[in-house]
This record gives structure tokens, sequence and C-alpha cells, in this order.
């Protein structure tokens, strides 16, 4: 059975950081493609980051590039995204998310697996 764990979330001043962690078991995320996706309240889910090609590629939304570091411990099993300078329009819940064939995908729907989420909030 698959499982996708996320931690880390938190309530932080704009311009703080927080690591978000996801651990996987019942797959090897460098096996799979991983993603990170997040939703505020009244908007739609949309894509944050991916990990994939063996945790070798990144990908990331403009929204977050140079503020925000997918990446991935294979001998944890597990996925961060380090989140640098946050805005508190970084405010949402974010999830966990694999897929052996999402290599890269920014499309929810390409991916199977879905953590419960964890919110994270930035104060201005």
């Amino acid at each position: 059975q698959v499982q996708l764990e996320e931690s880390g979330g938190g309530l932080v001043q704009a311009g703080g950081s927080l690591r978000l962690s996801c651990a996987a078991s019942g797959l090897i995320f460098s096996s799979n493609g991983m993603g990170w996706f997040r939703q505020a309240p009244g908007k739609e889910r949309e894509f944050v980051a991916a990990l994939f090609y063996s945790g070798s590629t990144t990908r990331y939304a403009d929204s977050v590039k140079g503020r925000f570091t997918i990446s991935g411990d294979n001998a944890k099993n597990t996925v961060y995204l380090q989140m640098n300078s946050l805005k508190p329009e970084d405010t949402a819940g974010y999830s966990c998310a694999a897929d052996p064939w999402a290599l890269g995908s920014p499309s929810a729907g390409d991916y199977n697996y879905w953590g419960q989420g964890t919110q994270v909030t930035v104060s201005s």
C-alpha cells in the first residue's frame, strides 16, 4: 500500500523559511515522478515543483523558482521542499504526489498517489 506522509508545515513570517518533508512508503521515490502541489482557499490546486529521473532532474513553477528547492534522500525515501523567502501568497495546503509516469508533469491529474497535505501559513 502506497503512503505519502507530509510534515513540516506551520506558521512563518514573510521572508522566513520552512522545509516540508514527504515520507514515502510502498514505493521508492527515485523510481517515480514526485511532485509538490498547493491549494489556497477558493483557488485551484497548482503545481509547485517536481523531482524525477531518479531524483536527478527538477522542475519548478515560475512563482517559486529561485526560492524553493525540491530534493530527495534515497536512504530515507523522503522528498523535501525547502521554501525560502516565503511570501503571504505562498499560504496554502501543500501536498506531495507520486506516479511512475508523471515525470516532471505539472498536471495534478497525472499523479496517482497523494498525501494528506500540510498547511503553510505566511503572515505579512
